[in-house]
Formats: C-alpha cells, sequence, structure tokens
C-alpha cells in the first residue's frame, strides 16, 4: 500500500521538461491570454528596445577598447584607461538607469499580472474571455506590496551580474598579458561557473520569491525565507529551469549584436519581440514550479505527520 501511495505522489513531480510543456500549454489552450499577455507586455518591449540599442552600442565600444594587441601589462593599462572617455561613462550610466529604473518598474508589472492571471488560468478548467482578463479585479495593494519582494530580487540579480561581470573583466584587463595565462584562464573559468551556477539556482528562488508576493501574499524577507523553503531539494530542477532561459536570452542578445542589430532596426524589434515572448513565458513556468514545489513540501509534511501518527498509535 506505501509503495503504491509512493508511486502516485511520484507521478505527480513535474520535471524540468514537464514543466515547460504546461507553461506552453497555457497559451496554446487559452488564445485570449496569448492577445492579453501580448497587449500588457507592450510597454515593455518599447522600453527594451530602447534599452538594447543603448547596450548594444556599449558592448560594441567596450569591444572596441579591449580588442587591443597585449604587450606589457603596465603599458597596455595606461592605454586602456586613456579609452574610456567621459561619454562612454555617462552612456554606461544611463544605460543602468533606464536597466533599474523604468525597465525593471515596468517588467515587474507585467510579470506579476501574467502570474496573477496565469495561476487562474491554471487552477480553473473554464476558459476566460478576453473582456473577463481585463475585468478581473487585481489587488493593487499587493502589486505595492510586491514591489518590495522586487527590489530584494533586483539587488540579489544585479549583485550576482556584477560578480561575473567582475570576473570576466579580471581577466580580460589583468589577467589576459600574462605569463600564467592559461593556468589564470581556467581559475576564472572556474570561478565564473560556481557564480553563475548561485546566480541560476538563486534566480529560481528569487523568482518564486516574487510569485509567492503576487499569489500568497507573503512580502519582502518573508518570501524569500518562503521560497527557500520550498526550494530545498528542487535546486536541480530551479538551475536547469533558469539556464534554458537564460541561454535563450543571451543567445537572442548575441545574434543580434552580432548582425549589427542596433544599427538595425528590424533586428532589435525581433530581438525584442523574442525575448519578451519568452520572459512571459518564464514567468508561467516559475508559477508552475511554485506550485508545484509547494505541493511536494505540503506532501511530504503530511506523509510525516501520518508516519508520527501511527509510530504514536496504538
Amino acid at each position: 500500500m506505501e509503495s503504491e501511495n509512493s508511486c502516485s505522489t511520484q507521478k505527480q513531480k513535474l520535471e524540468v521538461s514537464d514543466i515547460l510543456s504546461k507553461s506552453v500549454m497555457v497559451y496554446l489552450r487559452n488564445l485570449n491570454f496569448i492577445i492579453f499577455t501580448f497587449l500588457t507586455s507592450l510597454p515593455l518591449f518599447c522600453i527594451m528596445v530602447y534599452f538594447e540599442i543603448y547596450l548594444q552600442e556599449i558592448l560594441v565600444e567596450t569591444f572596441n577598447i579591449f580588442n587591443l594587441s597585449y604587450g606589457h601589462l603596465p603599458l597596455y593599462d595606461i592605454d586602456l584607461i586613456s579609452r574610456f572617455n567621459k561619454d562612454y561613462f555617462l552612456k554606461l550610466i544611463f544605460v543602468g538607469f533606464i536597466y533599474m529604473v523604468p525597465l525593471y518598474v515596468s517588467e515587474f508589472v507585467s510579470a506579476a499580472v501574467t502570474v496573477d492571471l496565469a495561476s487562474k488560468l491554471h487552477s480553473r478548467e473554464k476558459k476566460m474571455t478576453l473582456k473577463e482578463m481585463f475585468e478581473t479585479p487585481f489587488d493593487l495593494s499587493r502589486l505595492r506590496a510586491s514591489f518590495v519582494t522586487s527590489i530584494y530580487v533586483l539587488f540579489l540579480t544585479t549583485t550576482h551580474q556584477l560578480g561575473l561581470l567582475w570576473i570576466v573583466l579580471n581577466y580580460h584587463v589583468f589577467l589576459k598579458g600574462t605569463s600564467f595565462y592559461v593556468l589564470l584562464a581556467v581559475i576564472c573559468s572556474m570561478a565564473f561557473a560556481k557564480v553563475l551556477r548561485m546566480y541560476l539556482e538563486g534566480s529560481a528562488m528569487w523568482n518564486m520569491s516574487l510569485v509567492i508576493s503576487v499569489l500568497e501574499g507573503i512580502y519582502g524577507v518573508d518570501a524569500l525565507a518562503v521560497s527557500a523553503y520550498f526550494s530545498r531539494g528542487n535546486h536541480r530542477r530551479g538551475l536547469f529551469l533558469m539556464l534554458i532561459f537564460f541561454a535563450w536570452g543571451h543567445l537572442v542578445r548575441l545574434s543580434c549584436y552580432h548582425i549589427g542589430g542596433y544599427e538595425q532596426g528590424n533586428a532589435i524589434f525581433v530581438q525584442v519581440g523574442l525575448s519578451c515572448m519568452v520572459n512571459q513565458l518564464k514567468w508561467v513556468a516559475c508559477m508552475i514550479y511554485f506550485h508545484d514545489c509547494k505541493e511536494r513540501k505540503l506532501e511530504k509534511k503530511t506523509d510525516e505527520e501520518s508516519g508520527k501518527d501511527v509510530k504514536n498509535g496504538p
């Protein structure tokens, strides 16, 4: 009997492929949901187009600065510093401002609305009309409180991204021209892989905390704590789930960068359109991932309590 129960519980567990397929099915079964997410993500799309143009210009300028012949390290450093002009730093600050204020706020609002509606569609069999989707009440006080959680998520995300950037810059600026190049390249690669793994595992947990804030009404540090509790034993799934979206986003961006997308408006529009589409899918996947992790924990807690009752029974 116990083996039958464990088998039935095992069937309920979702792997990464199951989460992705369920996320896609939420869209395929609801054409109105596709239209709804498209309309609600238009502000994000417009801001992201503006952001990507400036970001790719920065990437091109940075590549030109670092694309030097490597001689002696001190001379290289002096030449390198001279290439960073005032316009470059102002543009860098401007890109950082766009990322941390208008882009992040618009992405947060889009994510919160998508998660809330996707959860309702996921939990009910009846389809909703487009009119019902727009008329569905959304608690604005919960949205404001969820923004507190998003600030924590932004801080944690940015610090890990800066850590990855710091490793890359150290490699290119200080280490690439040294005599121990191969050894240092291996060390930097290992450090980068370690921080990237921490970032991806953390992203799954941080995104879940935002889902918890939107759906459960738990905010800030409490949401992060609940997310950490539900994520125990699920880090591998979260890692691979976030790796898929991370790889997709950077593959699309680098492809656009490679063809000079910032100079060709059509390429940028295609890149941002694909990024917005997958970004919405990511939040639906995070919602399903949260529900599955929550169900696993509740089932485990129920099994433990049942075991205690049997142990303490007559």
